[in-house]
This record gives structure tokens, C-alpha cells and sequence, in this order.
């Protein structure tokens, strides 16, 4: 048989890319020498590597757990083995963000909460200690400057990129955790704004927005904005809306899209659509009642055309084990967390945590596959990619 086939279903923890020949997907586990890992983001430098970032450790909330980052670089066939990019002893340092700043400055941006000790009332977590941080580099991410704060007010808390609209103005969607018993219920979106480029912010709040957090932002046009929220109440989507670019926003409403209070990533499409990754899976209607659960599978990625109304075109990037209903989804493992970017080259490229954190998994599509049309990369597979049946 022909070496380069790989007829065992479970995908090699190697970096590689692989041809995934029944889906017609290029996937890959990124090396993960670490217990846990996971909240993965993708940045495409100008060079047309990719950069993916996730935070890891023994558990989340410990105080080694720490922002590492692989690289792939151009027309290269695997990963490389992760990099430690930061270590406070004292903090957990988590759901990392990477932004390439005009001028080509990279930043890498990030929360740090403070660690779990024996000593310390624990509550629910301890995300209202959390302060937004970052660290700059000047040359493609192989080095690091000095750790800075950006936000220090307690509580704060961000997963999103910063976005730069056409305007020039930045945002950067971040949320602010309290102290008390609603499990993170209590949550509040904002909207950092800056005009200076990131030198100064200005908060601007969300109306009617408890618990909705993870906020994404994407440009309809000059002034036009959408955001997608994730959950605390574990039933759908939601979507605000800001006509003066980004200065007020609407209050939020559900869209058709489930949420189970897990991550989500929507972004714009070259084409004009919008493209949001998120396990379509939902748990409660009560929104008084903050819901966590076990279940993240599987991870689903749509697409609109009329800015998030509604979506069409649906298809399943990782089924995990198999398993549906509500008596026995619980079998499946976690997958989740993804984030989507698209490259240079149109195609999608997605990542998200991966076999209960395990290690992050990383797939390239393009927007034909969702949509049901035929894909070329069996086609372009030349043989230095092996085959996944």
C-alpha cells in the first residue's frame, strides 16, 4: 500500500498536514508538549506565515498556565513545536489574541488573572482578578518585548482580535467579570474604542446586555457595524448593531444560531458574507439562569449573506465521537473554541481546541466547501501531503 495513505481514522499528533481524502479538508494537530491547552487564534503575517497562539499549562486558572505559540510557515507541510511567549508565576495567563498593527508591529494580547492558591477564596473562578495585557514584537513574533498592561480595571476580560476599521478607528471588544455568585452571569460587553491608534481608549457600553460576552466585531461599511455574542444563558447568538461606527450600540437580540456559553468567531468574508464558527448546540431559554454545559461538539461553521439575519448555509467541521441527543451527546468529547481567519489565498482556516484540550486542530477550507460545491485539494495534493481516508 502507498505509504502516504493513512488508513486509521485518528489523525497523527505530529504537525503535519494531512489530506483529509473524505472530506476533502487539510487538517493537522498542532505539538502540544503541554497537559491542557486551548482558546487558539490565527494571524496571517505579511510573509503569509501563519501564527496560531493558545494559552497551556497543566489546568486553566493554574499558575503555569501560560501563552505559547506555533508557527507554519509559507508552503511548509507541518508545525512547528510550540513556544512559551509568556510566564508570570503568579498569574494565569489566558484566551490570547494576535493583531498585526500598521507598520507591521505584532501584538499578542491577552488576560491574566490571578492563580488559583490553597490559601485563596476560589468562588466560581477567579476571572473578576483578570487584567488585559500584551507584549509587542518587531520581527514577525521570534521575539518579545517586556509584558505591559493595557487595561487594568478589575475583571477585565477580552478573547477577540482588535479590529481597525475603515474609518481608522480601532475597537476591541472586551467584557468585565464581577465578584458574586451568578457563575459569571453577571458579565458586562464593552467596546473599547480607540482614535490614536490604541495610545488612548475609550469605553463605550452596551445596552441590556448582561451576559453576552465575547463580542465580534465585523464591518458592514463606512460606519456599519455588527457584533455576535456568545451566551451565558446557553441558548443562541446574539447580534448588536452600531450605526455610527461603533460609538452606541443596540441593544441585543437572539439570532437563529444555538450557543451552549462556549466561544464562537465570526469574521467578513472577501465575498461580502459572513462566516461565524461555534458548536451549534444550545441548552436553556431561561435567561435568568446562568448554564455551563459539559457539552461543546460539535463545531459548525456558517455562512450569511443578508449581515446575520439568517443562515443558509451550514456545515460540521468536527464531529468529534458521533454522538447526538441529549441522553448521550454528553459521550462526545470537547471541541471548542474555534476561531476562523481567512488567508491571503481565500481559503478559511480554522482552529480550535480539540479532544477535551488535548491539543489544538487546525483545518483549511475554503467557502465553496461549506456552501456543498466541489473543493480542489485532492487535486493540488502532489503527494508531499499525506492521505487521511
Amino acid at each position: 500500500m502507498d505509504s502516504r495513505y493513512i488508513e486509521m481514522m485518528a489523525l497523527a499528533n505530529d504537525g503535519r498536514l494531512y489530506h483529509n481524502c473524505a472530506l476533502d479538508t487539510v487538517e493537522s494537530l498542532i505539538p502540544n508538549p503541554f497537559t491542557s491547552c486551548h482558546a487558539a487564534d490565527l494571524l496571517e503575517l505579511p510573509n503569509e506565515d501563519i501564527l496560531c497562539c493558545w494559552f497551556a499549562g497543566s489546568d486553566e486558572g493554574n499558575a503555569d498556565i501560560s501563552i505559547v505559540m506555533s508557527r507554519l510557515k509559507r508552503g511548509a507541510s507541518e508545525w512547528l513545536p510550540p513556544v512559551k511567549i509568556s510566564d508570570d508565576p503568579a498569574r494565569s495567563e489566558q484566551n490570547p489574541s494576535l493583531f498585526l498593527a500598521p507598520g507591521e508591529e505584532l501584538w499578542v494580547v491577552y488576560t491574566a488573572q490571578a492563580a488559583r492558591t490553597q490559601d485563596m477564596r476560589q468562588g466560581f473562578n477567579l476571572q473578576y482578578t483578570a487584567e488585559i495585557r500584551r507584549k509587542r514584537s518587531r520581527d514577525g513574533g521570534s521575539t518579545w518585548g517586556p509584558t505591559e498592561v493595557m487595561f487594568a480595571r478589575p475583571g477585565s476580560f477580552c478573547r477577540q482580535k482588535i479590529q481597525v476599521l475603515s474609518s481608522g478607528r480601532w475597537i476591541f471588544g472586551n467584557w468585565i467579570c464581577f465578584p458574586d455568585e451568578t457563575r459569571n452571569g453577571s458579565d458586562l460587553p464593552v467596546m473599547q474604542v480607540s482614535d490614536d491608534r490604541g495610545c488612548t481608549w475609550r469605553e463605550v457600553d452596551i445596552p441590556s446586555s448582561r451576559g453576552r460576552v465575547h463580542a465580534n466585531v465585523v464591518e458592514l461599511g463606512p460606519g456599519r457595524l455588527v457584533a455576535f455574542l456568545r451566551s451565558r444563558f446557553a441558548d443562541r447568538i446574539y447580534l448588536v448593531n452600531s450605526r455610527d461606527d461603533g460609538n452606541s450600540w443596540s441593544a441585543p437580540v437572539r439570532t437563529e444560531l444555538r450557543n451552549n456559553n462556549a466561544g464562537i468567531s465570526a469574521i467578513r468574508l472577501k465575498s461580502g458574507g459572513i462566516a461565524i464558527a461555534y458548536n451549534d448546540v444550545s441548552f436553556n431559554d431561561d435567561m435568568a439562569r446562568t448554564v455551563w454545559p459539559n457539552q461543546r461538539c460539535p463545531v459548525t461553521v456558517a455562512l450569511s449573506e443578508d449581515e446575520g439575519a439568517t443562515w443558509p448555509w451550514r456545515r460540521v467541521v468536527e464531529h468529534g465521537e458521533g454522538f447526538t441527543g441529549p441522553w448521550n451527546d454528553v459521550n462526545n468529547r470537547r471541541y471548542e473554541y474555534p476561531v476562523i481567519m481567512q488567508g491571503a489565498d481565500d481559503r478559511l482556516h480554522i482552529a480550535y481546541s480539540w479532544g477535551n484540550r488535548k491539543n489544538i486542530k487546525y483545518m483549511r477550507v475554503d467557502e465553496g466547501w461549506i456552501r456543498g460545491r466541489a473543493t480542489c485539494y485532492g487535486a493540488e495534493n502532489d503527494g508531499s501531503m499525506p492521505c487521511r481516508r
